[in-house]
């Protein structure tokens, strides 16, 4: 079977080179990532309903008996259009397809099929325009829930469906190689790996659909921390130029401010991380506003100060812009040289750029480089690279930090992340690094009033966004989707809507960036409103950021692309719409992009609930504004998952990183730490080896050459 799943997309039947480049697209090259590319929701074609019982602006599934002979008619041009009734117990239904001339033999008299689709009412009779249809018997059930996948154009839903059909019945899924060990699988009551991969594509109902969903996050979670623990061995054997001078003292002198305890504490691991003759590899954990910069800085100042380079990688070129302009006028005071290297920077600077971190000479060299992906391009090339920072971690895969390192050997590397972490999940997370916390927020540090309204309170919200304005203040506007779903994802069941029991969450109408900055735009018409979100190219997210951070914006709407990022000291009002789909952790993040100048600020949360853990979440931002407190109480009430995503993750989807699939919709906890505690177990154990196809797992997901795992 294993052998089978290795074949190429392209030997399936009905997929030729156009098909096979549409796949590859998704990232589907061969039958194995076929069958790996899981359904984003399921359309519910199990509640099936009487024609007189369907609600006309939803889908809804009927089951109908042919009542008369299809029949052709050619309109104008190449359009055919073919027509038949059908009924059930309560009416009788008009059937229209377009351009589809063979359904003629498919439709035949007396035959029932279960239709899926919109009925619409013209007076006492019905009508469903190019319904999906399925042939209906009382002896042989129809499952209740039918795949829908993510697709790209040349792709559609009948053909994904078809080709995993084709695999399905090509091979015996029950014979599968099972990569978990079996006693691990037993511990953790998990169903078979045959089992979970028929029932996340084909479920039988939604009880087989979470055990399957289950197991699935479980084998990411655990592959996911075989590699951590793996990666962490590689790393500390790796030797390092040691960094003995830690006097930090002339760059402490020029800060206006006294450092805090965290702050302090964390330098000091820092100091003696890089003294030592083993690479440093550690992550810094903080709040937003908590002083992470400085700890970055003391350590770039080290690493310079004993003959090495440094370079800070940033996920954006605004981020690096402001880390750049921050960076060089406290460091140049020190004589330290830095420069920015981005994607924008013209290609006379930059090959100036590459030529001054290349040389020997010390009068020339560049010691300190900031910028973007930009650093990883093979034009860079350092004299002596000695210490690689990283900001905002989850933006970058473990690749990418390790592409920047192996520009030189034995690199210290330090990584950031403005997210507050339990330590707990930190460990779990962050399993290769070693941890220091910034729990401590630097005095002075303004609060930012906290409140949660309804839709009653729209007409005086919009008085307040134009009181903030007209004071001279800027405005975020959050939403949690994009843009409103297409006619055919209504009334279907995303796959993270299935909770472990197999019941279906509930979730009330969604307002979206792009739809509700139109509605913003036209009440706030005297104001300069725009909107950002995650499926923008990256020029033009940066564009509008830079024009909301130079203040030519007056009204920013945007999804959670805006959780992490550039400093507007201006912005002294969030705004975030349907509060209740975001996550503790999320909300403070968002949260603290106000409150960052002198300005006081305020966050509203605009959301119906009223009870549930929605209503107990914005109780908590209330009257909370620890987030390491915030943290651990999102942790408890939703699981692992929301510390792996944002809601909009195709700004986040690490390139060249680990890719979760299903684990970001994960909410128990206790999944996660079982199966980071069984990895643990097996890497102790020494019996790692004993598993080949588990090994493979492992260096697919972090995306490594076959063998640096083993």
């Amino acid at each position: 079977m294993a052998h089978y799943l290795n074949s190429d997309i392209s030997s399936l039947r009905g997929v030729g080179p156009a098909k096979a480049a549409a796949y590859a697209r998704l990232g589907i090259r061969d039958l194995g990532d076929l069958l790996s590319h899981y359904p984003a929701r399921y359309e519910n074609r199990g509640d099936v309903k009487l024609l007189t019982d369907t609600e006309p602006d939803a889908k809804s599934s009927v089951i109908l008996t042919v009542a008369t002979e299809p029949k052709v008619s050619t309109l104008r041009g190449r359009l055919s259009l073919l027509k038949f009734k059908a009924y059930d117990d309560s009416g009788v239904c008009e059937l229209i397809y377009f351009n589809q001339n063979f359904l003629k033999n498919v439709f035949s008299l007396g035959a029932q099929f279960r239709f899926y689709g919109k009925v619409e009412r013209k007076g006492k009779r019905f009508a469903m325009s190019s319904p999906a249809y399925e042939p209906f018997s009382e002896d042989a059930p129809l499952p209740p829930l039918t795949s829908v996948y993510r697709l790209t154009e040349g792709l559609s839903q009948k053909q994904v469906n078809k080709d995993i059909d084709t695999v399905f019945s090509s091979v015996n899924t029950s014979t599968a190689e099972d990569t978990l060990p079996e006693d691990i699988r037993r511990r953790n009551s998990l169903c078979t790996l045959s089992y979970a991969i028929k029932n996340i594509h084909r479920p039988e109902n939604y009880v087989s659909l979470a055990a399957a969903k289950k197991r699935l996050i479980f084998d990411e979670f655990f592959t996911f921390a075989l590699g951590l623990s793996l990666t962490k061995v590689k790393r500390r054997a790796e030797v390092a130029s040691p960094c003995p001078d830690g006097d930090i003292s002339p760059l402490l002198g020029l800060l206006p401010y006294d450092l805090t305890g965290a702050q302090k504490r964390v330098i000091d691991e820092v100091r003696r991380d890089m003294a030592g003759e083993l690479a440093m590899s550690r992550i810094i954990v903080g709040d937003v506003g908590c002083g992470k910069t400085v700890c970055a800085a003391a350590a770039i100042y080290i690493a310079v100060k004993n003959g090495k380079q440094a370079a800070l990688m940033v996920p954006t070129e605004i981020l690096a812009i402001q880390h750049y302009n921050d960076l060089r006028e406290l460091l140049s005071q020190l004589g330290i040289r830095c420069e920015l290297l981005t994607s924008s920077v013209k290609r006379a600077k930059k090959l100036e750029i590459y030529s001054a971190l290349a040389t020997d000479s010390p009068e020339k060299r560049v010691d300190v480089v900031i910028g973007t992906q930009a650093l990883l391009t093979e034009g860079v090339n350092f004299s002596d690279l000695g210490l690689v920072v990283t900001d905002e971690q989850h933006r970058f895969g473990v690749n990418q930090r390790m592409m920047l390192s192996d520009k030189s050997h034995g690199v210290h590397v330090l990584v950031m992340s403005a997210t507050p972490i339990p330590r707990s999940m930190a460990l779990a997370l962050f399993g290769d690094l070693d941890l220091s916390l910034i729990d401590e927020m630097p005095a002075g540090r303004q609060r930012v009033d906290t409140f949660a309204v309804n839709e009653s309170y729209r007409e005086r919200l919009n008085g307040f966004i134009r009181k903030q304005v007209a004071e001279g203040g800027q405005v975020y506007i959050v939403c949690p989707a994009v843009e409103e779903r297409g006619e055919d994802e209504e009334g279907d069941i995303d796959i993270g809507d299935i909770d472990a029991d197999g019941n279906i969450k509930a979730r009330p109408a969604l307002k979206t960036a792009v739809g509700f900055s139109e509605q913003i735009a036209e009440t706030f018409s005297d104001m300069r409103v725009e909107y950002m979100h995650g499926k923008m190219k990256a020029a033009d997210k940066e564009a509008v950021m830079k024009r909301f951070a130079e203040g030519d914006t007056d009204i920013l709407v945007s999804t959670t692309v805006i959780e992490v990022g550039v400093n507007v000291p201006n912005a002294s009002l969030m705004i975030i719409e349907n509060a209740e789909r975001f996550g503790l952790s999320q909300l403070h993040q968002l949260r603290g992009r106000v409150g960052r100048g002198a300005r006081k600020s305020y966050c509203i949360l605009v959301s119906e609930a009223e009870e549930g853990n929605a209503a107990q979440r914005l109780q908590t931002m209330r009257s909370t504004y620890d987030g390491y407190a915030i943290a651990e109480k999102d942790l408890e009430m939703r699981g692992p998952g929301d510390f792996l995503h944002s809601s909009d993750s195709a700004d986040i989807r690490q390139s060249g990183g680990v890719r979760f699939r299903l684990a970001q919709l994960c909410d128990d906890t206790g999944l996660l730490k079982c199966a980071f505690a069984e990895a643990e177990r097996l890497t102790a154990s020494g019996e790692l080896d004993r598993y080949p196809a588990l090994l493979a797992s492992v260096n697919k997901m972090f995306t490594l050459d076959a063998g640096v795992m083993s």
